[in-house]
This record gives structure tokens, C-alpha cells and sequence, in this order.
């Protein structure tokens, strides 16, 4: 017999009652049931209920042992009374009568339980990582990444992709976010920067002639954590493909993406390819966000010209003024009480909004605060422009564009929720098109990238010559699933003359563009195909698989929010010999003041 295990805990069955075994793992919980004790032993692939008679050769043992400890028992296996069958575990029809039992590892008490449900503090879960992974949530989370991952593997190669693995260790490229840099040992004074995206290195592939690439990437950024980004690190499905447009692109990921999520959904829906396509001018307007969750129907409309010279007032000034009024539908909330509106003014005002004015429309026509100072034919007008019925009602949000639609998306969130309106157990993908090439910088008011600088603008070089830069499009496209963004991808700008004229309307020379991103520019110069690809995020796309709310739910060894690993003590301070040796001195920021009670 072998010497830890001849079954795991999750293999025994009614067929194997009767037989010898032997079963290694950890002891999940005990139960004392007077001349009886019962321990369910748990390793990777389940839980075995063991029983132990008082008087038996390990029942001292047993009663003695702590949670968590690691044992070895041997046995016969029971088939159980039909009374005590326990159908939720499969191996609940049998139990393992012990003949002996040795402690290979003594657990200490335990500073979190890992049977139960109960929650614990972030800091406790991360200091004790290695325990908060054995509870069975966390751990199925893991076992689903990793088949998610094989999955998104297998797929890619059978879509004709090679997956190949490109640098850590690399030069500083601008991804829109702070790199981590790396001291070069030897090169005193210059660094290494950790990957924000294989970007460079990928589009370098198709230069060099491999046609199709993938890759489970991981990346680096130092920013700030939020509910669906881990600070520090992540990992991506990066890839890119040669001699295609951008529906060659949406086309080959579709299929991987809808198959992946199909595999994984456990009766959810899922979005049939092809997915949406929705522009990115459209998505602001009737969704008032570049992520649209469509699961939520409501649509957002623009009514600014019908408030325009109203007798509404102040809908009226903010029109004239050059603002927006967006109209939001809100099915079947005109039979709801005035308490559903007074909450959610007040929600409004916390928000940082002066407040959410509305119309209610019956079937005798509108009512409310605005219906009473808008003539009844422009109230029609909104009623039409916002899909409204009898029974409807239509809040409304004005102010300048740029806020006022990012709070109307704001408002149908809030609205789909409130109203029950958002589909549950589905996965809803589509892409987001045609985003702008440039944006103003609301800090230096100069034109700067509002995407990816290495993305083909539409029209080429004409565009850029010839158009005001704030109005051109870029072939660059995301892919949203639920409201939360999988990826950004485009068609590479491939050209060199087109790369430095987009380049110097941002505001970078010839010579900047040279310094930075010389390599895959001169790379361009010896013949380089047109090419695009993306780069879906593993962690999100587990993220809504497990129906976790956090991303570090579906990560084994996470940062926590203010980038600290309190496992393993990282960020930590260097000996000073070693930062002698790579030729680096401390310059620490002043300590901040205490302060002080009076």
C-alpha cells in the first residue's frame, strides 16, 4: 500500500465499500458524537467522512488533532445507513471505518477558519493566504482560472495561433500608466521597466513574419486597485494577427470568447457571435458610458432641443449655454410612490448633481414639477424621443457634455437596479468602436492620445493632414461583457510616416518618437504588414465567471490596495550594500507631520 494515499478524498464510492484504503488530506472539521468521533478529511478533490470508535487503535489521536493538521488514515470503506447519506457530497454514500491514523504535520491554532462561511478581514486573508485558499469558495475560484485558461488555449490554437512569450526585462513604453522599473546592475543609471503590455514586442512578430501570436500575458502597471483591477500585476490573452481589418479581428475572438464563457456559464446565457457593435459616440449617448451593460434595456436619449427656448427655465439657460439635457426612461416607474423619486433626488444630490428632475406620463398626459412649466407639445416631443409609455416615467440630466452624459449613465445603472430591469445570469458582450484618436487635456489644453498612440487613425495620413485632430476617429475597438471592459485592442498603424505625423500633433518630435519607440519604428521601415489584434483581461473574465464583485477573489496571491503582499512582505527595504551595488541612494519624502489632540 502506498504510503500517503491509495485514493484521493474525492474518489470513493458505494462500489469501493468494503475495501482497504488509505487517505491523506487535511482535517476539515470534527464531530464528537459520544462513543463515536467523526473527522471529514478534505484534500484538492474533495471530503471523506472517517469515523473512529472509542477504544480504536486512533481514536486518542483523533480526538487530540486540530483543524487544519495534515493526516494519513487507513481503513475499510462503509457504505452508510440510508438515514445518514449525505447526497451533496459524492462521496456521501460511504465512510471510512479507521484502523489507524498518523499526524504528518500538527496544524497550530488556526488564525482563520477555513470550514464555514465566516468572513474575515482583508489583511487576515492575505496575511494567511496559503489557509484562505484551502476554503472551498477560493479554491474552486483558482481550479476555474486555470481551466479557463486551457480552455482559451486550446481554442487559440485551434484558431491558428502560436503562442510564443516575449520579454520582461524591457524599455519604458507609454501604456497609460506608471512602469515598474528594474536597476540594471551594470549599466549604472539606467533601468529596465516591467512590461505594461507586450504592445511593442507583439506588433515586432508580425514585422518579423509570424502572422498569428497569442500569449497568456502577464503585465505590470503601478496604479491604483478598484474592484476590477489588481494593482501591481495581471494577465491578459494578448494577441495579434497579420493582413486583417478590423471585422477580421471581431470575427476570429468572437468565437473564442462566447465558447470560453458558453463552457464556464452553468446555464447562463451568453451573447451569440457576432456581438454588437456599437460606435463610441452612440455609446455615450445611450448608455452614457464606453463600458454599456446590456443587460440594462433603458436607453438614454437627447432631448436638448426640445428643451431649448422652453418655458422651463433652467433646462432652457443650460441649453443656450451650450449644454446637454439627456432624457432616461424609467419603465413602469410612474406607478411607483413619491418616496421613489424623493430617494432618489437625494441619491442624486450626494452624488455631486443639483438634483434629478423627471416627468411622469399617464394617460391623462404628463405630470410632475417640470411638466407644469413645459409647453404639453415639447413634453410629447420628449416622450417620443425617449421611447416613454403610459405608466413611464423620464428623469432628466443637464449641465456641460462631459459630465452630464457620464452621470446619465450613472442614472440608467441606477435606474436598471432600482427597477428590477437588469437581466440576471447572463453575459452580455459587445464591442465599442470608432473611438477618438485625440482628446484634449483638460490640465495644458494641448491635444494628446485618448487611446492607444499605435493605432491606425481612419483615413490614414490625409486625416491627419487635413482634419481637425479633435474630430478623426481610430480604428481602436473594446470588447465590454456586463458592463465591465475585457479589453482595448485596434489596427496597428504600420507605417512610419503615419506614426510620426500622429505623433507630432501630440506633441512629439521626430526625434522623441525616435528615442522612445525606435526600435519598432525602424522595424517598420523593412516592410511590416498591416496588423491588429487585442487583449482580453484573465482576471476580469474569471471575475464574472465566478461571480465575484473583486478581483482578488480570482487571483491566488494578490496586493492588497495600497500595493502590499503581506504574505510574503513586499515592498520591502533593501540592504544598503545592495543598493551600493547597483549604484542607487534613497531620497525619502519628508515625513508627513503627526497629527496632534488639543
Amino acid at each position: 500500500m502506498h504510503a500517503y494515499r491509495t485514493h484521493t478524498c474525492g474518489a470513493l464510492r458505494a462500489a469501493d465499500a468494503g475495501n482497504t484504503v488509505r487517505l491523506s488530506g487535511w482535517v476539515h472539521s470534527k464531530r464528537d458524537h459520544g462513543g463515536l468521533l467523526f473527522i471529514d478529511l478534505r484534500d484538492h478533490y474533495g471530503l471523506t467522512q472517517c469515523v473512529f470508535a472509542a477504544g480504536s487503535a486512533g481514536f486518542a489521536a483523533a480526538d487530540a488533532v486540530r483543524p487544519e493538521s495534515v493526516v494519513t488514515v487507513t481503513g475499510q470503506v462503509v457504505a452508510r445507513e440510508t438515514g445518514t447519506v449525505n447526497p451533496r457530497l459524492p462521496t456521501g454514500e460511504i465512510e471510512l471505518r479507521v484502523t489507524e491514523m498518523i499526524v504528518q504535520s500538527p496544524a497550530e491554532v488556526l488564525p482563520m477558519q477555513v470550514a464555514g462561511e465566516e468572513r474575515f478581514p482583508e489583511d487576515i486573508r492575505l496575511k494567511y493566504r496559503f489557509i484562505d485558499l484551502r476554503r472551498d469558495k477560493l479554491h474552486r475560484n483558482m481550479m476555474l482560472r486555470s481551466n479557463v485558461i486551457s480552455s482559451i488555449r486550446r481554442r487559440m490554437i485551434d484558431a491558428g495561433f502560436m503562442e510564443y512569450q516575449t520579454p520582461i526585462l524591457t524599455a519604458s513604453s507609454p501604456e497609460g500608466a506608471r512602469d515598474f522599473l528594474v536597476p540594471a546592475r551594470n549599466h549604472p543609471g539606467k533601468f529596465y521597466a516591467l512590461p505594461q503590455a507586450p504592445q511593442q514586442f507583439k506588433q515586432l512578430l508580425m514585422v518579423a513574419g509570424f502572422d498569428r501570436y497569442f500569449q497568456i500575458a502577464p503585465c505590470f502597471r503601478d496604479e491604483a486597485s478598484r474592484a476590477d483591477r489588481s494593482p501591481g500585476e495581471f494577465y491578459q490573452l494578448d494577441f495579434e494577427m497579420s493582413y486583417v481589418t478590423q471585422e477580421d479581428v471581431f470575427n476570429t475572438i468572437e468565437p473564442v470568447m462566447a465558447g470560453v464563457f458558453e463552457e464556464f456559464a452553468e446555464g447562463r446565457g451568453v451573447t451569440k457571435p457576432p456581438f454588437p457593435r456599437i460606435p463610441y459616440d452612440t455609446a455615450m449617448l445611450e448608455f452614457g458610458s464606453d463600458k454599456p451593460d446590456l443587460r440594462n434595456p433603458i436607453r438614454i436619449a437627447d432631448v436638448t432641443t426640445h428643451y431649448a427656448g422652453s418655458g422651463f427655465g433652467l433646462f432652457a439657460k443650460i441649453a443656450a449655454s451650450g449644454g446637454i439635457v439627456r432624457a432616461i426612461p424609467a419603465p413602469g416607474a410612474g406607478m411607483q410612490p413619491r418616496s421613489f423619486f424623493d430617494k432618489l433626488n437625494e441619491w442624486a444630490r450626494a452624488e455631486g448633481a443639483g438634483g434629478l428632475g423627471y416627468i411622469v406620463y399617464d394617460a391623462e398626459g404628463p405630470k410632475g414639477p417640470i411638466a407644469r412649466n413645459l409647453e404639453a407639445d415639447r413634453a410629447e416631443a420628449i416622450r417620443l424621443a425617449s421611447g416613454a409609455q403610459p405608466g413611464d416615467a423620464v428623469f432628466f440630466v443637464a449641465g456641460k457634455k462631459e459630465t452630464a452624459e457620464k452621470f446619465a449613465g450613472t442614472v440608467r445603472t441606477r435606474l436598471g437596479d432600482e427597477l428590477n430591469l437588469t437581466e440576471k445570469g447572463s453575459f452580455r458582450f459587445c464591442w465599442i468602436t470608432d473611438f477618438p484618436m485625440y482628446e484634449l487635456n483638460e490640465d495644458t489644453g494641448l491635444i494628446d492620445f485618448s487611446h492607444n498612440p499605435f493605432s491606425m487613425p481612419q483615413g490614414e495620413l490625409e486625416a491627419l493632414n487635413t482634419q481637425d485632430p479633435l474630430t478623426i476617429k481610430a480604428y481602436q475597438y473594446d470588447i465590454v461583457c456586463n458592463g465591465i471592459e475585457l479589453s482595448s485592442g485596434a489596427i496597428r498603424n504600420h507605417r512610419p510616416d503615419i506614426m510620426l505625423r500622429a505623433f507630432e500633433i501630440a506633441g512629439y518630435s521626430a526625434a522623441d518618437v525616435e528615442a522612445r519607440f525606435g526600435g519598432m519604428l525602424n522595424a517598420f521601415r523593412y516592410g511590416a504588414p498591416p496588423h491588429g489584434g487585442s487583449a482580453p483581461g484573465i482576471d476580469r473574465m474569471v471575475m464574472l465567471l465566478a461571480d465575484e464583485p473583486n478581483i482578488r477573489e480570482v487571483i491566488l496571491f494578490p496586493l492588497n490596495q495600497q500595493g502590499e503582499d503581506l504574505l510574503m512582505g513586499a515592498p520591502a527595504e533593501v540592504p544598503p550594500a545592495r543598493m551600493k551595488e547597483l549604484s542607487l541612494k534613497i531620497d525619502l519624502p519628508p515625513a508627513k507631520p503627526r497629527a496632534t489632540s488639543t
